[in-house]
């Protein structure tokens, strides 16, 4: 009652009081920064490493635990870890203690899964290493369809045209496009022929790294004008690329063991 009284006896100090508010109020509305879900820092990780041609359990044996064992035991205030072993994937999710540091954590996880890739599948990539946010979640989805472009042709025009013309948007990430078939060639080797010319897989792997490069070789001055050169023996069809020789052959022919004969 008595604010009531003191409201009556000086109505005009509550003028000034409601007008204030209202006054602040808009002031808070129009300074607020406004998204579709605020900056929470949630203290959850997600490291996600590949290797194609390995099943899950034989990811789970040489990936994924090597990858529990080093996290486990030099990163901080865990505390606790999932993970899920799939066909050549295997994604861990890694829970901290509410008072830790997210980017002292990513920093240390990053040191140890590059310090156990020795004892890894040769030829595995470091892995990716994924904050979780909640404002991290798709707003926008586009899906691609053509009449007249392949799997190939679309999945290069969304990778390629598509995330180029969308990239100057402010605040945008893309992802490069799920689905179709990107660009690849696949060597296919007939275990018959290797044997019979005595080759063995890694030999073609050698041969194909070595005899497909695009290299700089200096320059080159003549007269007043000076070219760069390069060595391109990057094979520019199947065909060529199926020619390429992969071993010398038996000494009384000398003639080189080509793809052709072991595809």
């Amino acid at each position: 009652m008595g604010i009531v009284r003191f409201a009556l006896r000086f109505p005009h100090t509550f003028y000034v009081l409601a007008g204030m508010v209202l006054f602040l109020g808009c002031s808070a509305i129009l300074v607020t920064p406004k998204d579709i879900f605020p900056a929470i820092d949630i203290p959850v990780a997600t490291v996600i490493w590949q290797y194609t041609g390995l099943s899950p359990e034989e990811m789970e044996q040489r990936v994924t635990t090597y990858s529990e064992y080093t996290i486990g035991a030099n990163v901080g205030n865990i505390r606790n870890i999932e993970s899920q072993t799939l066909e050549g994937f295997a994604v861990e999710k890694i829970f901290f203690q509410p008072n830790v540091s997210i980017d002292l954590a990513i920093s240390q996880i990053v040191s140890a899964t590059d310090s156990i890739r020795v004892v890894m599948p040769m030829g595995i990539q470091p892995p990716i290493i994924v904050q979780y946010n909640a404002s991290s979640v798709p707003v926008l989805q586009l899906s691609l369809s053509s009449d007249t472009l392949n799997e190939q042709q679309l999945y290069d025009y969304g990778l390629y045209r598509i995330r180029q013309a969308l990239a100057p948007i402010p605040g945008i990430t893309l992802p490069a496009p799920y689905g179709g078939k990107y660009r690849q060639i696949m060597v296919d080797l007939d275990p018959d022929a290797l044997r019979a010319h005595g080759i063995t897989p890694n030999d073609v792997v050698n041969a194909v790294n070595a005899q497909n490069l695009t290299l700089p070789s200096g320059d080159a001055k003549l007269g007043d004008q000076q070219f760069i050169v390069r060595a391109n023996s990057l094979a520019p069809t199947l065909a060529a690329l199926n020619r390429l020789p992969i071993k010398q052959g038996r000494p009384h022919d000398g003639l080189p063991i080509r793809r052709g004969a072991c595809t």
